[in-house]
């Protein structure tokens, strides 16, 4: 963990050279219940390139959130979310993954879904699974 922002938040540690750039899937593929905004649709502040209008006063749920891209140094670069169109968190021994409605098969492409199967069976001893959002599709991942 690290400490961040002028408040001294205490935040997940972020890999070296890795940035959102353009990227925004966590703006759009989420439900974000702060500005009742449904899954699969552009946060009303989320502007091209990546931007937020409201960065300065968005809510603790965007501000402490980081992808799994940015914070584990184990995924290669074929999981940056603006080549896999994949977004990843994890949430206690649960591994979700929203994949954008427009690529929602490529999830099952290697080299993600071999990955995706080998991390659940990682996470089962513990309880945990690994579940993929892609569009109105949902589906657990067996391990």
């Amino acid at each position: 963990m690290v400490f961040t922002g002028p408040d001294m938040v205490e935040g997940p540690a972020l890999v070296p050279g890795r940035d959102c750039g353009s990227c925004s899937l966590c703006c759009i593929l989420p439900d974000i219940a702060e500005f009742d905004k449904p899954a699969n649709q552009p946060c009303r502040h989320c502007q091209p390139g990546g931007r937020c209008d409201a960065y300065d006063v968005r809510p603790a749920t965007c501000r402490d959130f980081f992808c799994l891209w940015r914070t584990d140094s184990t995924l290669g670069e074929e999981w940056d979310p603006r080549v896999s169109r994949m977004m990843l968190y994890a949430q206690g021994a649960q591994l979700t993954v929203l994949v954008e409605p427009e690529a929602a098969a490529i999830w099952r492409d290697a080299p993600y879904h071999g990955w995706l199967e080998q991390k659940a069976r990682s996470l089962k001893p513990a309880g945990g699974y690994v579940v993929v959002y892609a569009g109105e599709d949902v589906a657990v991942v067996k391990g």
